[in-house]
């Protein structure tokens, strides 16, 4: 097989990321997002707020990586944040994803993606620090301005969220974090308040 086959191969294959349905809903609640829309969605966030990243960090490698971390999806579906799954187990099942899928391209690429891939699942770079900030910064962001979304959905409670999604985006971006801090103590406030007038 040629290299140009091999890269079309890869292409065809990940179109199937655009069939992976995620628990995050769009913004105006008429559906839920799939994969695809969530990763281009997270490069975009990138290109957008790379100033409030820890440290200097490479853009453009920070949205290789974006756009990369979810096609082991396609194999293995979505692992909602808040879904109570095994992370040794979802960490086997990905990691064998990714060498298939990534497997499919001409070695030098599939060489580089598969990096990619490891040093946003590793989290020690600040460029994957940002990266895994983002990941867990679109999501939270999305439920605070959906009403609760995911967390009223599977009952998720305040210190829950600050446990899941704090340390990832506080290390890699402290001043997003400072504003989830706030949008996340409003929306249990507000949501305690319905509460205590129903």
């Amino acid at each position: 097989m040629s290299e140009l086959e091999k890269q079309l191969s890869f292409l065809k294959e990940i179109d199937r990321l655009k069939s992976v349905v995620r628990q995050s809903p769009l913004l105006d609640r008429s559906r839920k997002e799939n994969s695809a829309e969530h990763s281009w969605h997270l490069a975009m966030y990138a290109l957008v707020l790379s100033q409030y990243a820890s440290a200097a960090v490479d853009t453009n490698r920070v949205i290789q990586m974006l756009l990369l971390h979810d096609i082991v999806e396609i194999d293995v579906g979505d692992f909602p944040i808040h879904g109570g799954s095994s992370q040794e187990v979802q960490a086997e099942q990905e990691s064998k994803a990714a060498a298939r899928l990534f497997g499919l391209l001409p070695q030098s690429q599939r060489d580089t993606f598969v990096d990619l891939w490891h040093e946003f699942e590793n989290a020690e770079t600040d460029d994957a620090k940002f990266a895994k900030a983002l990941d867990r910064f679109q999501p939270l962001l999305i439920n605070v301005f959906t009403g609760g979304g995911t967390w009223t959905e599977s009952g998720v409670p305040q210190q829950q969220v600050f446990d899941r999604y704090g340390p990832a985006i506080k290390r890699g971006a402290p001043k997003l974090w400072a504003l989830c801090e706030q949008w996340v103590a409003e929306h249990y406030a507000g949501q305690l308040d319905s509460q205590s007038t129903n």
